[in-house]
């Protein structure tokens, strides 16, 4: 089969490799047919290349058809069209019956001290080969799978994946009362559509921050009110632009959709491109103890939520060395809430506005559709925020 593969920092090809089969009876095949280019994804071109190995195949949004299953598969037949989570779970650990699949106690990749597998993502998530390929082998497939019906285009499900259920939840944990305020923090994939699940499920005003103009005009057409940090001479004034919508108080919560990819931090950057130019003997110990993130959106939110208010991170941090501002949390009694998408917890509740009404606009999120031969100049422009890419979707 033809896999996008991971050669290097900046350097990812799409090349043969082998095809799945089933290796354990909890096994599924799948044939992909759609597989998004993830923000995430950027972390493993640039900033997490000291976790990565040559030969590692990428991505982890995927959907498609069953091919195969393994015998203790009892609700998946060949020809079923699936969505496959990011995430592997089992579905009866302790942790999946809490709701928190992405600490499945029976993927946990303890040996890196991570949570639970996810395809295509680094040996801290298992080095479970990924969706950017004509074929997927589904580990613990009686669970994860979401069977989804034949006729609409890939693009009303897909999303179902990665960037549905992990909006949900910036959201969900985001907190806003009923008819109240929230702020997000950039406009990319998970971001836009946290504003528009926000703005279904009851905001009064949803407040869009980013500097790409394609992502903040997508966001205004949806009705978020947006916020162009190049207009600012600082963010300092921004947040107080934002205050002043808001009764001084600022935004009853506030989502940074942004992680460790912010502008903020010249010496956090430095330090990220250091350990990914040292041997990987070396650099990935050090990633792992002493990493710093750029936390420029983060300090924002700090700032402009509300005193009392919810700041929720749906944006990847990895660092191990974060400088917080442990004073003003404390002192403005904010809740910080964080985590991976929890997918399963959330899919049941996100279906029934995947209708023919598309009130989430998922049949024209994505931005660029290309196939999946092209996948090295999709990493590219989209790293590059070229051509108004925001969401890239593409198909073997």
């Amino acid at each position: 089969m033809k896999a996008v593969i991971w050669h290097g920092k900046r350097d990812v090809r799409v090349e043969d490799a082998p095809d799945p089969r089933i290796e354990e009876p909890t096994d599924a095949v799948i044939r992909v047919t759609s597989t998004g280019l993830c923000g995430s994804d950027l972390h493993l071109y640039e900033v997490l290349t000291p976790f990565m190995a040559p030969g590692d195949i990428l991505g982890h949004e995927p959907m498609g058809i069953v091919e195969e299953v393994g015998s203790e598969v009892p609700d998946l037949r060949p020809g079923d069209r699936v969505v496959v989570p990011f995430q592997i779970a089992c579905g009866h650990c302790f942790m999946c019956d809490t709701g928190l699949p992405t600490q499945c106690e029976t993927t946990q990749v303890t040996g890196e001290g991570m949570g639970a597998a996810i395809f295509g993502y680094s040996r801290l998530y298992g080095a479970v080969p990924g969706g950017q390929a004509e074929y997927l082998r589904v580990p613990q497939a009686q669970f994860g799978p979401i069977k989804v019906p034949e006729g609409p285009p890939d693009d009303r499900f897909v999303y179902l994946s990665d960037v549905l259920p992990t909006a949900w939840q910036a959201v969900e944990y985001a907190a806003v009362p009923p008819g109240g305020t929230l702020a997000v923090l950039g406009l990319g994939p998970i971001g836009d559509m946290a504003c528009r699940i926000a703005k279904v499920r009851g905001a009064e005003r949803v407040f869009g921050v980013d500097l790409v103009p394609e992502r903040l005009a997508r966001a205004q057409r949806r009705g978020v009110e947006t916020y162009d940090l190049r207009a600012f001479d600082n963010e300092k004034s921004l947040v107080h632009a934002i205050q002043d919508e808001t009764g001084g108080r600022g935004p009853d919560a506030v989502i940074d959709a942004v992680g460790t990819e912010a502008h903020g931090s010249a010496a956090a950057k430095l330090a990220q491109q250091a350990t990914a130019l040292m041997p990987r003997k070396l650099s990935a110990p050090l990633a792992e103890r002493f990493s710093i993130d750029r936390l420029g959106a983060l300090h924002m939110a700090i700032d402009l939520v509300r005193r009392g208010g919810t700041i929720s991170l749906s944006g990847v941090y990895g660092g191990m060395a974060d400088p917080m501002p442990m004073l003003t949390l404390f002192d403005k009694q904010i809740q910080l809430r964080m985590g991976q998408a929890n997918v399963r917890r959330w899919t049941d509740r996100i279906l029934p506005y995947l209708t023919d009404e598309d009130p989430l606009g998922v049949e024209d999120f994505a931005t660029h559709r290309l196939p999946l031969a092209e996948a090295p100049h999709a990493y590219e422009m989209f790293q590059r925020k070229q051509d108004g890419a925001v969401k890239i979707l593409m198909q073997p």
